[in-house]
């Protein structure tokens, strides 16, 4: 056979490799509205940057039939190219392939790209779409699965790693996710889910549907499991890019730096006013965070799970910044079992990957009742202190209002390792707020008085005058610095400035116990 002839044949090959399990699967999924994998690839990567690996890769299953099913490519795309000219390695799972299912060959294409992502130090995205484990291949499919588990531990805190739902994934499958950085779903078409709805209904009798069990809207606002959802597969691919635009390659790359238009000595007014005159009013935190950002830009993590704490990525002078904060404006920004996971996992994300911390506190504490202790809010609130505790990367706190008792701590405080604590005049540090102190502290003379609510009024006042405000704090060199809320942004970019060469030694250890 002549070279041209051969190099025909190539190409016939690569042609129906592409075609993946045939024009009339990719129609079907077409007319469901869903992308094909490579399509989905192709959208993410740059243009003519995406370079395929183990195309011609094919199942080595004979039993049950299978070698019936050999396609090339068994079920996964799998490959590298530039996301915004930067480094990035992905596998897309193909459904119109046996279902996308798992086997060993499969697997093995995911791991080598695994492997390569380590090796160079770039990021690592997997689009997940498919049915599972191939029960044909038995234990075969397993071990795939096991060693996508193990790569996925071992990158962790290494390169950035990013779970992309866009189809089934159920069973065993669900844990690769759950161990990369980030989850994003898309709505209607993503679920997650450990059981599938038939199993549930054979074993406990309930009937539910697999939105309402693993869908998009379950994992981002009740479970916690997932981090983003988004209408469209075009809205989760722009969105992949939008995240990776404030991550770094590797955890020793340095984080991305883009040329700040916004001022760097710009006031900002409208935060004189943001804090109501009455104490038990809310405000709205991501108010103060837009504020402070550069350009007001500020992509928010987990924004539909325990809303009463907000984590996200900002920029400060241009460089990525994770932010931490309270909300105020939804259950007056209590610590609770979710907040505390929520909190903890950001910030041990932003410390693996050399990311500064800069938190807002406003809090009134923990959430007390049963259900929380039931729930062990001692074990999750843990979680939080550990975290801040553990981190060496630049540490900034601004305490805008109430900072009380053991959620005063966990916050970033300076008694965790903050570098720099700043306080605005409103603030009001204290082992608790200042009508629940007045009633233990003083309830004899309350009781006895001729009017108590009079003198439960005075020593209300007298308490807050004392302790409720950042002062006393401030004399004992808790808070380096009270300052008026309008210099907020200029403080907090001239301290990160200050902390860039900021090194930090730790005690030699395998690792810590971190109280899961």
């Amino acid at each position: 056979m002549s070279t041209a002839n051969k190099i025909n044949q190539l190409q016939e090959r690569k042609d129906k490799i592409e075609l993946g399990g045939g024009k009339e699967s990719i129609e079907k999924r077409h007319q469901a509205g869903k992308l094909t994998a490579r399509e989905r690839l192709l959208m993410l990567f740059d243009e003519n940057s995406f370079v395929e690996v183990d195309a011609f890769v094919e199942t080595r299953g004979i039993d049950f039939d299978m070698q019936k099913k050999k396609i090339a490519g068994d079920g996964v795309v799998t490959g590298y190219g530039s996301v915004d000219g930067r480094l990035v390695f992905a596998s897309a799972q193909d459904f119109t392939v046996i279902g996308g299912s798992l086997g060993e060959a499969h697997a093995s294409k995911i791991t080598k790209v695994m492997d390569m992502s380590m090796k160079t130090g770039a990021p690592f995205i997997c689009m997940n779409d498919s049915g599972g484990a191939r029960i044909q291949e038995g234990i075969d499919s397993l071990k795939g699965y096991g060693d996508i588990f193990y790569r996925n531990t071992r990158a962790s805190g290494v390169i950035p790693q990013i779970s992309v739902i866009m189809g089934p994934c159920a069973g065993g499958a669900v844990y690769s996710p759950a161990i990369t950085d980030f989850i994003l779903m898309v709505e209607k078409t993503g679920y997650m889910c450990i059981t599938g709805p038939e199993v549930i209904k054979s074993v406990t009798g309930e009937d539910v549907t697999t939105e309402t069990l693993g869908g998009a809207d379950i994992h981002n606002a009740k479970s916690g499991v997932a981090h983003f959802k988004y209408s469209s597969e075009q809205e989760c691919i722009d969105g992949i890019k939008r995240l990776l635009s404030f991550l770094p390659d590797n955890n020793t790359s340095g984080v991305p730096v883009y040329s700040c238009s916004d001022d760097l000595n710009r006031l900002v007014s409208e935060l004189d006013s943001i804090i109501p005159d009455d104490t038990n009013k809310a405000y709205d935190m991501k108010d103060v965070i837009r504020n402070i950002a550069d350009n007001g830009d500020f992509l928010e993590v987990q924004e539909h799970f325990a809303k009463n704490i907000i984590v996200g990525f900002g920029r400060m002078n241009g460089k990525t910044v994770g932010f931490v904060a309270n909300q105020p404006n939804y259950m007056a920004g209590v610590l609770d079992v979710n907040s505390a996971d929520k909190g903890a996992r950001f910030v041990r994300f932003c410390d693996s990957f050399n990311i500064p911390l800069v938190t807002f506190t406003d809090t009134p504490g923990y959430l007390p009742g049963v259900g929380q202790e039931h729930s062990g809010v001692i074990r999750h609130g843990a979680k939080l202190l550990y975290a801040f505790s553990e981190a060496t990367v630049p540490k900034i706190n601004v305490i805008t209002r109430k900072a009380f008792g053991g959620a005063y701590i966990a916050m970033n405080s300076k008694h965790l390792g903050a570098d720099m604590v700043f306080a605005w005049p409103t603030a009001e540090i204290a082992v608790m707020g200042a009508e629940g102190a007045a009633n233990i502290m003083f309830r004899k003379e309350i009781t006895a008085s001729a009017d108590p609510a009079e003198t439960r009024k005075q020593k209300i006042d007298e308490y807050r005058d004392k302790f409720s405000n950042p002062y006393v704090a401030a004399s004992r060199g808790y808070v380096d610095d009270v300052i008026e809320p309008n210099a907020t942004r200029i403080r907090v970019l001239n301290a990160l400035e200050m902390l860039n060469s900021k090194k930090e030694a730790k005690p030699t250890r395998k690792h810590g116990n971190i109280p899961l």
